[in-house]
C-alpha cells in the first residue's frame, strides 16, 4: 500500500469544514485531523508539509475545449498580440519557419482588435498570399481568412449566407474575409487537410500540460465529434491521457438524424477502452451564436444593428434578434432523443431568447421523458429574462458559468455593450442571482476562448473588477459572490454536474485523492492577488500530477 500524509497547512474539504490533517490510502482519502495522524503510523507513510499552505480538491472545469487549447500550440502564435500587425507579423514568422505546410492554420485572435470585429482577408494575403491561412477568434464562432483560402473553399461574392451562418462583405460586394458561425466556417474547413492523428493526440497532452499547473484534473469538453473520439480513445489506448476527460458529442440541427445513432457508438467505443480517465456522457447543443457577433438570440432586438446575418430572425419591425440554432420546437425534441438513450443535455445559451428555448426544452424532456436524475446543463447563461431566473432552480438545471467574462474588459466595452444597451448589459452574468434562487451553480472556463485558470476566473467572480481594479468597488457588485462559493463552484459543483460527486470534488473519507496545494489562503488574499496565488503541486487518485518545482511528474 502507498500512503501520504499532508500536514501543517489548511485542509478545506468542499463540505464547509476544515482541517489541519490528511491521510491518503492508495489514491482514496482514508481519515482527516486527529484520525488521521493516528492512522498514519499504520502505514510507511511519506509525509508532505503543507508548510502553513492551503489543501484543497483539485478544480473541474464544467466547460471547455481541450483538443481546440492544446492545438493552438500546433500553429502561430496569435493568442498573445494585441494588434492586428502583431497578429500578421506572428503568421508571417510562422510561415517562414514552417515553408512545407500547404496550410496555415491557427488560433485564436482578440476579436476586438478590428471594428465590430471585421478582419479583412487583404490584411493576411499581405503576409502569406501563397497559401491558405485560416485563424479562429477567441470566441470560435469566428473565422478569418485569407483570400487564397475563401478561393479554395469557393466563396465568391455571389456565395449566399449559409444556413447557421454569415459571409460579410466589403461595400464593393467583395467578400471580406471574415467568416460568422459554423454554418460559414464548415464551408472553410470541409477542404482543409486533416489534422496529423499524432498532433492530436500530442495536443492533449498540451492540454494537460495547461491545466495540471492551475490545478485542474477534470475537463468538460463541450465540443466532440467523431473524430474526435477517435483521438481521445486512441489516446486512452496509449495510456496518453493524464487528467479526467468526459465527452459531450456535438449535435447539429443539419444532420441530428445521423448524428443520434453515433451517439450510442461513441459512448461505447469510450466504454470498451476502459479508462478511468475518459467518459462519454454528454451530449452538447448550441441554441445561439455570441453577442459579439450579434447572433446571440434575444427577445429584444440589438441596438447597434451593424450586421445582416444568415438565419437570424426578425423582430416585427425588422430589428435583429440574433440567430436561434434550432427553429421552433426542433431543440426539444431532439433534447428528448437524446435524453431517452441516457446521456446528459448540455446547452450553449447566451442570449435570454435563447436561455428560454434551453428551459423550455428541458421542461419539455421532463414532461415526456418522466423523472430521473439528469443534471441538465445551460452553459454561459450570459443573459436571463427576470421570468426565468427561477426556473433553473425548478426544473434543477445546472448553470455552467464562466466568471472570467463577468468584467468590463475590451471585449465587454467594444463589442458587447455597444450591441446590448448599457441597462441589458448590466443584467449579464448573474451568478449571485442564481444561486440565491437554488439553482446549482458551477463554474468553467470555455478554454481557450479565455483563461482555464480557475483563479483567474475566481478573482472575478470574488470582485466583478479586471485586473486592473475598474471599476472601483465592481461592476454589477450586486452579483458579486463570496469566495467559499467561488471555490465550492469551481470544485464540488463541478463534480456534482459530473455526476461524480461521491469520487471527488471534495475531500471526505472514500473519495479519490484529487487534489491542489496552495501556497496561501485563497480566502484571505485580496481578490485581485488571487491569480498569483502559487500552486504548489495538483495531485491525481493521490499521485502528484505537477509539482512546482519541475513541472510536470
Amino acid at each position: 500500500m502507498s500512503a501520504t500524509l499532508f500536514t501543517s497547512g489548511v485542509v478545506w474539504t468542499g463540505t464547509g469544514t476544515e482541517s489541519d490533517a490528511l491521510l491518503v490510502v492508495d489514491g482514496v482519502v482514508r481519515a482527516l485531523g486527529d484520525a488521521a495522524r493516528q492512522q498514519a503510523a499504520e502505514f510507511d507513510c511519506q509525509i508532505v508539509d503543507l508548510e502553513g499552505g492551503f489543501l484543497m480538491p483539485s478544480f473541474g472545469d464544467g466547460h471547455a475545449h481541450p483538443l481546440y487549447g492544446g492545438l493552438e500550440a500546433a500553429g502561430p502564435a496569435v493568442r498573445p498580440c494585441t494588434s492586428v500587425d502583431e497578429i500578421l507579423a506572428a503568421v508571417k514568422k510562422y510561415a517562414d519557419e514552417h515553408p512545407d505546410e500547404e496550410w496555415i492554420t491557427g488560433a485564436s485572435y482578440d476579436g476586438s482588435l478590428a471594428p465590430g470585429g471585421l478582419f479583412d482577408a487583404r490584411w493576411l494575403d499581405s503576409v502569406v498570399p501563397d497559401r491558405p491561412v485560416v485563424l479562429r477568434a477567441w470566441d470560435y464562432h469566428t473565422m478569418w481568412v485569407n483570400t487564397e483560402a475563401l478561393n479554395r473553399a469557393g466563396i465568391a461574392p455571389d456565395t449566399p449566407d449559409p444556413v447557421l451562418g454569415e459571409i460579410p462583405h466589403r461595400p464593393d460586394g467583395s467578400v471580406l474575409g471574415t467568416l460568422r458561425e459554423w454554418g460559414a466556417t464548415d464551408l472553410v474547413t470541409a477542404v482543409m487537410p486533416p489534422r496529423d492523428e499524432a498532433q492530436r493526440i500530442a495536443a492533449l497532452g498540451t492540454a494537460a500540460d495547461y491545466y495540471l499547473p492551475f490545478g485542474v484534473t477534470w475537463v468538460q469538453d463541450a465540443w466532440v465529434e467523431p473524430q474526435d473520439v477517435a483521438t481521445y480513445v486512441e489516446a486512452a489506448r496509449q495510456g496518453a491521457l493524464r487528467m479526467r476527460f468526459n465527452l459531450a458529442l456535438y449535435a447539429d440541427p443539419r444532420h441530428f438524424d445521423t448524428q443520434l445513432a453515433q451517439y450510442a457508438e461513441s459512448r461505447r467505443a469510450v466504454d470498451e477502452v476502459g479508462s478511468p480517465f475518459l467518459t462519454a456522457n454528454t451530449v452538447k447543443f448550441f441554441a445561439d451564436g455570441v453577442v459579439e457577433n450579434e447572433t446571440g438570440a434575444l427577445l429584444a432586438p440589438y441596438c447597434s444593428g451593424l450586421h445582416s446575418h444568415g438565419g437570424q430572425e426578425r423582430s416585427d419591425s425588422g430589428e435583429n434578434l440574433g440567430m436561434r440554432t434550432w427553429e421552433g420546437d426542433s431543440l426539444a425534441q431532439a433534447a428528448q432523443r437524446v435524453d431517452e438513450l441516457g446521456f446528459q443535455i448540455h446547452i450553449h445559451a447566451i442570449g435570454d431568447a435563447a436561455v428560454r428555448q434551453a428551459l423550455d426544452a428541458i421542461e419539455y424532456v421532463q414532461e415526456r421523458n418522466g423523472s430521473r436524475d439528469r443534471r441538465p446543463v445551460i452553459a454561459h447563461v450570459q443573459l436571463v429574462d427576470e421570468a426565468d431566473l427561477e426556473r433553473f432552480a425548478t426544473l434543477g438545471v445546472i448553470p455552467n458559468m464562466q466568471p472570467l467574462w463577468a468584467q468590463m474588459d475590451a471585449l465587454m466595452t467594444v463589442l458587447t455593450i455597444p450591441r446590448l444597451g448599457v441597462e441589458r448589459a448590466d443584467r449579464q452574468y448573474q451568478m449571485r442571482t442564481l444561486h440565491d434562487t437554488g439553482a446549482a451553480l458551477a463554474f468553467g472556463s470555455d478554454w481557450p476562448v479565455s483563461s482555464g485558470a480557475p483563479l483567474d476566473g475566481i478573482a472575478i467572480a470574488v470582485s466583478r473588477r479586471t485586473a486592473e481594479g475598474e471599476p472601483e468597488g465592481g461592476w454589477t457588485p450586486h452579483e458579486i459572490v463570496p469566495i467559499d462559493l467561488a471555490l465550492s463552484s469551481y470544485t464540488g459543483a463541478v463534480a456534482y454536474q459530473a455526476f461524480a460527486e461521491g469520487n471527488w470534488g471534495r475531500i471526505v473519507p472514500g473519495a479519490s485523492a484529487d487534489l491542489v496545494w496552495l501556497g496561501a489562503d485563497p480566502r484571505s488574499a485580496p481578490a485581485l492577488q488571487l491569480p498569483g496565488v502559487n500552486i504548489r503541486a495538483t495531485y491525481l487518485h493521490g499521485a502528484q500530477a505537477y509539482r512546482a518545482d519541475n513541472g510536470k511528474v
